[in-house]
């Protein structure tokens, strides 16, 4: 007899491909969280990224966590059969 642990494990979600949607998703994500970190006063602290009031660590993780969120918005979008 098989458990029902295993059995959850064995309907593996199917992740969605790349569209345009999917770009657009993490792309605005990523956007909103760059805007958040400007009013982040530790953001300006290290070298500046030119045209733009943050430095270049800041940058990065603002960019790294909004690809977080949005992979989690993609993900939770395709679990509910929106996407």
């Amino acid at each position: 007899m098989i458990s029902s642990i295993l059995l959850a494990a064995a309907s593996v979600p199917v992740t969605p491909e790349w569209s345009p949607k999917v770009a657009a998703i993490i792309s605005a994500s990523s956007l909103v969280v760059l805007l958040l970190s400007f009013a982040n006063k530790n953001a300006k602290v290290g070298p500046r990224v030119p045209l733009l009031p943050i430095s270049i660590p800041a940058f990065i993780g603002a960019m790294a966590f909004g690809h977080v969120i949005g992979i989690g918005i993609v993900l939770g979008l395709t679990n509910i059969g929106r996407l």
